[in-house]
């Protein structure tokens, strides 16, 4: 059970680093806007395909852990990860299931039948449209950087907090996310940066 928690806590469209110095927290009105903006540009995403590279930092080893890979979402609720380097595995969320490739084995998870996963899951699909401004699950914070802004959100669910301590979603000026930073509840940390990304492309249901 906690292994497959750590696969879906890993999994997550977050994610990012970003310098407390360059900063600024935004105003209650400029909150609104910005919140606004990246809600119609999520509600006005069907599709995306990007590369990302994820950057795993644990306090246990001093190498970074670099995997790269594909994310593909369509609308509303299905997205795959398709890591390709240096190990190929996949986690494909459709509807109410999640698949699980990994060295040739597959799992299936009914995501219905567990409410964490459950909520795991909203999370994901959430952070990839960047549409997950929920006051009621999440302590949330608003800041200005170099190129567009910084959002860091505190799980306020205590089993979420378990696995979750915090986590960032940076976004471009336009609203849309481009990078996720998730940190565990052990300090260690998961980046995720997407690269090349194309927004409301054509993507076959077969891929999910």
């Amino acid at each position: 059970m906690k292994n497959k928690i750590i696969i879906l806590v890993n999994l997550i469209v977050f994610l990012t680093f970003h310098s407390l110095m360059a900063q600024e927290k935004l105003t209650h009105t400029e909150a609104l806007a910005f919140k606004k903006q990246v809600k119609q540009t999520a509600k006005n995403t069907t599709s995306i395909i990007s590369d990302f590279k994820q950057e795993k930092h644990l306090s246990i080893l001093d190498n970074t852990i670099i995997s790269e890979g594909i994310l593909k979402f369509k609308a509303p609720n299905n997205v795959r990860w398709e890591y390709t380097k240096p190990f190929e595995n996949t986690a494909i969320f459709k509807g109410d299931q999640l698949v699980v490739s990994n060295e040739g084995k597959t799992n299936e998870i009914n995501l219905n039948a567990n409410k964490l996963f459950r909520s795991l899951n909203t999370l994901i699909i959430n952070s990839v449209k960047g549409d997950m401004f929920d006051d009621e699950e999440f302590d949330i914070n608003y800041f200005k950087i170099k190129d567009g802004y910084s959002v860091s959100f505190k799980p306020k669910n205590k089993r979420l907090k378990k696995f979750i301590a915090a986590f960032e979603l940076e976004f471009s000026k336009t609203g849309q996310v481009n990078k996720v930073k998730l940190i565990e509840s052990n300090t260690d940390f998961t980046s995720i940066t997407f690269i090349n990304k194309k927004m409301n492309v054509s993507i076959s249901d077969s891929a999910f």
